[in-house]
């Protein structure tokens, strides 16, 4: 795990102050949504399928402050759309710096190097910059070619300038577990700090429909892909998350652990689900009915579903549950998980081929002659 010690600190404030109010939903990670509106079309994205109307809309750098701070969490992060075609994207995220929560902006990168000058380092900032695994994958999955050189060029420059950086890779059903791990080593060698993985949620305006991981292939993938995964792997995930990824560890939802605000206002019941919208955070956590989501639920919707911004708070809320909790994370933070049996390891049978947004197989991206 890669998660800086002053982030761990605040997270872990945060949850006694709760559990000493006697709270049992509290947030953790703000999902603020302050646009639409990308400049990549994405065949497994379900958040651009907007109206003209909406994607040229943006929330005020005052309604992003305003959410914040009626929020409370300590860590909040910045999705979109592409956040960095945001007019005032510099102000919201000084703002919300200043306030000394962890924002991680999460970025496609391809305007990431030109807009540096824009932002000052700081421990409180970092870019999570999208990168959906080696270049073809990548490329394939963002409908564009050039996009992953783009990022991995954005993340050096990054770097170099003193910023943090992570990644944030969504996997699908044509993911190879081999190629995967050689990426892994590929993204610690740029410098980042930590690596997020999560499989894909079936969003039902996603043009690509067909490549979304069901719950049993997602822990045959990631038992495949993590099993005796090499130290040098930094995540900026829980050790138990990742455990439960590979069906090592027993999870339930906790969607209230990630609320999203956005330009409809609080978005119920997660970020991923859209059903409805509250005008202030203490309508979306009183009156949301929590029973209906989640996997033991039995929501058709929730039935498949792994992703972090679910399942993270959970984790969160397993290792500081009790003692035993507690424990058992040290021991996966120390010695590392235990390897996997060989029956677990069995090849994944071959998915069907990816699609463009236009309904035809997807060209394959040809390696650069080195």
């Amino acid at each position: 795990m890669s998660v800086p010690v002053g982030q761990m600190l605040a997270v872990l404030r945060h949850v006694a102050i709760q559990r000493l109010r006697g709270n049992d939903r509290y947030p953790l990670v703000l999902m603020l949504e302050p646009l639409f509106r990308c400049n990549l079309a994405c065949g497994g994205c379900g958040k651009i399928q907007h109206p003209t109307e909406i994607l040229r809309s943006h929330l005020t750098p005052e309604q992003c402050f305003q959410a914040v701070d009626e929020c409370g969490a300590p860590i909040v992060s910045i999705p979109g759309g592409e956040p960095l075609l945001h007019p005032q994207i510099e102000q919201i995220v000084a703002g919300i710096v200043a306030r000394k929560k962890y924002l991680y902006l999460c970025t496609n990168a391809l305007r990431l190097e030109e807009m540096l000058p824009h932002f000052e380092p700081s421990p409180y900032l970092a870019f999570s910059v999208h990168l959906d695994g080696p270049r073809e994958e990548h490329d394939h999955a963002v409908c564009r070619e050039g996009v992953y050189d783009a990022a991995v060029a954005a993340i050096k420059a990054a770097r170099r300038a003193g910023f943090r950086v992570t990644t944030n890779s969504t996997l699908f059903t044509d993911a190879d577990p081999d190629r995967y791990r050689k990426f892994f080593d590929d993204v610690m060698t740029l410098g980042v700090e930590g690596m997020m993985i999560s499989p894909g949620y079936s969003y039902s305006k996603a043009p690509d429909q067909d490549h979304f991981l069901p719950r049993q292939r997602s822990q045959s993938l990631f038992r495949r892909m993590l099993d005796g995964a090499p130290r040098r792997w930094k995540f900026n995930q829980s050790p138990v998350f990742l455990e439960f990824l590979k069906g090592a560890w027993e999870l339930e939802c906790r969607p209230w652990g990630t609320p999203t605000y956005n330009l409809f206002g609080w978005q119920r019941p997660c970020y991923l689900l859209d059903e409805g919208y509250t005008k202030t955070f203490r309508e979306l956590m009183e009156e949301t009915d929590w029973d209906r989501y989640g996997r033991a639920s039995g929501n058709p919707k929730c039935r498949d579903c792994m992703v972090h911004c679910g399942y993270e708070p959970a984790a969160v809320e397993a290792t500081f549950g009790s003692l035993g909790g507690l424990l058992a994370t040290a021991r996966l933070m120390i010695f590392g998980p235990p390897r996997a049996k060989p029956a677990d390891l069995r090849p994944l049978p071959a998915p069907a081929p990816r699609l463009q947004p236009n309904g035809l197989p997807a060209l394959p991206v040809l390696d650069h002659v080195a």
